[in-house]
């Protein structure tokens, strides 16, 4: 007999009845969670954590202060105010050397630039950055001391205690494409803001072998860090998901690996360009 017969029979009734459930699925999926592709989703991000009060700020810093006058000398704080004017070079550098909220907004467009072209993919939206919090303070290291270097016996290293907090923070927006079974069949809009808490670990700092073709200083950070994120998300147009778990864990193993595959740095001694090119080391060896 005919799966299609004229005469309706149980099958018949099976097949209609699943394909009527399953396209009832999808229109309720898209009505409620996805945006048509050709309207452009409106967002509203998530707020950015609250930055601490000015007289906090000030007790900290003045509390550095007086450790560092009263503290020993392995504490490395002379280390650590020339490492926050470091970073405070490049926070102004980032925003134009522009004060007040012309200076965030010109942070603001340059991480949005940024992230547009670093980012772009064929299942991801353009990015639009709504805010972002450059943060206040700068690493520090603590406990500095020297061992032995365990790939050279005749050498040494020195070994930190390595940690960051800050209010570091970027409030974003864009919507993940669907393209089947069309291109841009229809969008997922996201809404995410994501907060550093806390960052810490064991680095490492090697100094330069004068017998070395390349002389350089190595700064390693070790693989088993520390990383505390703060997320918040939206995922949706007229139904919103908040805060999905999957999303704050799939963010914070992506960072991770970013900075375990980054975790090696080094600077050449200035000066000894025309000794590596002599040896014929290219630059990208350095």
């Amino acid at each position: 007999m005919s799966l299609f017969s004229l005469t309706p029979t149980f099958t018949q009734g099976l097949v209609v009845g699943q394909l009527s459930i399953l396209l009832l699925l999808v229109v309720i999926i898209r009505h409620l969670f996805l945006d048509s592709a050709k309207t452009q989703p409106v967002h509203t991000p998530a707020p950015l954590p609250v930055r601490p009060p000015p007289q906090e700020s000030e007790k900290a810093k003045a509390e550095a202060e007086g450790e560092w006058r009263t503290g020993d000398a392995e504490t490395a704080e002379w280390f650590n105010l020339l490492l926050n004017l470091c970073v405070q070079t490049y926070r102004e550098e980032l925003r134009a050397n522009l004060p007040g909220p012309a200076g965030d907004e010109a942070a603001r467009a340059r991480i949005e630039r940024w992230a547009n072209a670093t980012l772009q993919s064929d299942i991801m939206d353009t990015i639009v950055i709504h805010s972002v919090d450059l943060g206040m303070s700068a690493p520090r290291i603590c406990e500095a001391r020297l061992v032995p270097d365990l790939n050279d016996p005749n050498g040494f290293v020195a070994e930190c205690n390595l940690s960051y907090t800050d209010s570091v923070s970027v409030s974003l927006s864009t919507s993940v494409l669907f393209n089947y079974p069309v291109p841009m069949f229809a969008r997922l809009p996201v809404s995410l803001t994501l907060s550093l808490s806390l960052f810490s670990g064991n680095a490492t700092i090697k100094p330069p072998s004068p017998t070395a073709i390349a002389p350089s200083v190595t700064l390693t950070l070790a693989p088993h860090f520390h990383l505390e994120l703060r997320t918040t998300s939206l995922l949706g147009s007229r139904a919103k998901l908040a805060d999905v778990p999957k999303i704050h864990q799939m963010l914070e193993e992506r960072i991770k690996r970013a900075i375990s595959d980054r975790a090696t740095w080094k600077f050449m001694l200035p000066g000894l360009a025309a000794r590596t090119a002599r040896e014929g080391i290219p630059d990208t060896l350095l």
